[in-house]
Formats: structure tokens, sequence, C-alpha cells
């Protein structure tokens, strides 16, 4: 898909964009999944998450590429997720696959493995939907097998629960130099102050996602000053968000057109799609 006129910045300048943040799932559940994240949230949701309207929202706005993941809540559920996301990158080059693990799975190894040679770039988890602690035992064994090798996409954040904090990634982070990782929703939803102190690894790459409704304007540009504008990505957590919410919200920032085109597309191009790790 070609820049379009629909995504100028207020200074008028066309914008690539890649959505670094996006969720699918197969057409026979993906209405009663996109429910059960919207209780969770209690948020109204902005679609049905399948690949169809994930690319008609996209659209809108000139997507270019999307990061597509979805999460195993179970450890029975990775194979068959797995399975999926790779048929529906294998039908939309539009898609760039991030596969999923459970930490508590069987045959682990093997599945990360299979992951490998089915070309994914990165796996998805979500401690809060999963129910165990980024920093616990065996989380980090899986990390370790995956270290230099597959980036990892965490949620990360949200007051009501303790699994996803982000002074839990610093330590991971901390034992593990080589992982490299994208912490979700401006490096922690909801816990932002401790994501400001708690980060200081250069593996740690953040995502817009999910935050700029609640975060101000303020705080956020606080935190791209920090980390560096380098560290940042787009994403939109969709279906959670429409993306021309969230490309609005972006550059309600008022960045540079300079850094915005950072965010939007050449610091994943750069750390993702052309990492030759």
């Amino acid at each position: 898909m070609k820049t379009t006129e629909k995504n100028k910045t207020k200074s008028q300048k066309p914008m690539k964009i890649i959505d670094a943040h996006a969720h699918i799932f197969p057409e026979k559940i993906a209405e009663k999944a996109v429910a059960s994240i919207g209780d969770f949230y209690d948020i109204p949701m902005r679609g049905n998450g399948t690949s169809e309207m994930l690319l008609k929202s996209g659209e809108t706005i000139g997507v270019e590429k999307y990061l597509v993941c979805s999460t195993a809540t179970k450890p029975q559920q990775v194979i068959p997720i797995n399975d999926f996301i790779y048929d529906e990158c294998q039908k939309h080059d539009e898609f760039v696959g991030f596969a999923t693990l459970h930490p508590f799975m069987e045959n682990i190894e093997q599945e990360i493995e299979r992951i490998l040679s089915l070309g994914f770039k990165g796996i998805k988890l979500h401690p809060d939907f999963q129910l165990f602690h980024i920093d616990d035992e065996k989380a980090m064994k899986m990390y370790k097998r995956v270290e230099g090798k597959l980036m990892i996409l965490f949620h990360t954040g949200d007051d009501r629960y303790d699994y996803s904090r982000p002074t839990r990634l610093a330590r991971v982070c901390d034992k593990f130099p080589d992982l490299k990782c994208i912490a979700a929703h401006f490096g922690g939803y909801q816990n932002w102050d401790e994501a400001y102190e708690a980060y200081d690894s250069q593996n740690i790459y953040m995502d817009t996602s999910s935050s700029l409704f609640q975060l101000n304007p303020e705080h956020a540009l606080k935190m791209i000053d920090k980390f560096g504008v380098n560290q940042f990505f787009f994403g939109t957590d969709f279906p959670m968000w429409s993306h021309k919410q969230e490309l609005d919200r972006l550059f309600n920032l008022n960045l540079s057109d300079e850094d915005l085109q950072s965010i939007l597309y050449w610091n994943f191009y750069n750390t993702v799609l052309n990492d030759n790790r």
C-alpha cells in the first residue's frame, strides 16, 4: 500500500506507517474474543478482530505493515494460535507475524524451534491474561531460550495487577542483556511513572498503543525525551482502538515530522524488519 493523502500531519507531509501492535482472531471466534477483551478493560472495542477488519481500519491512514499477534491464555492454545497467525501471514503480505508462547507449556523448546523455522519475527506475551509474573522462574527459562533469537512484545502495566509491572520487566532485561523487548503501552499502562524510573536498557522498546487516551501529552513527551525517539513504535492495539484514533493522538503530541516518521515507520523497520540477527 502506498502512502496516501489520508495520513498527512499538520504540516501536510505524507507519512509511511507501520502498526506495531494489532490483534487478529479466526472469524468463528473473533466476536467472542473481542467482547472478552472489552469486558476485561471495560472499554468499547472498534472492530470484530478479523484480518479483513484490521486491513480496512488501517487503510484509512495508509498503513503499509502490521505486527499481528494473539495471546494463548492456556498452554494448549499455543500451537493453534501460532498456526493461525502463520496462515494469515501467508495470505497477507502486509502482516508481520509474532507467535505466542506460554511459560507453563510442555515441549516449549520444540515450539520455539518451530516458531523460528516458520519465520516469525518475535513472540507476544500478556502476563495479565496468562497469569504469570514477567520475572517468574519458568518465564526466565523461556527467555533464555529465545534470547538473541526472537523479540518479545510484552503487555506491560495495569494498576489492577502485579503480573506485568515495569520493574519486573526491568529485572528480566538486566538478566538477559541480549533479549530485545517491546514494552507495550508506553512501557506500562497506568504504571508510566514506574516505567520511567525502572527502564535503562537500550533493548527495551516501547509502543504508543492504548496509552494516549489517558496519558497526558506532557508525560508522554517526558518519556520520549528520556528514552529517545528511536525507542518508540506506533501501535494501535487494534481492535481496542481505530487506526485514525491512535494516529490523531500521536499527532497531538506535536512532534517534529522527522520524529513522527521515526515512530510511525523507521524505528520498527530498522529494528524488526531489517534486523539481521
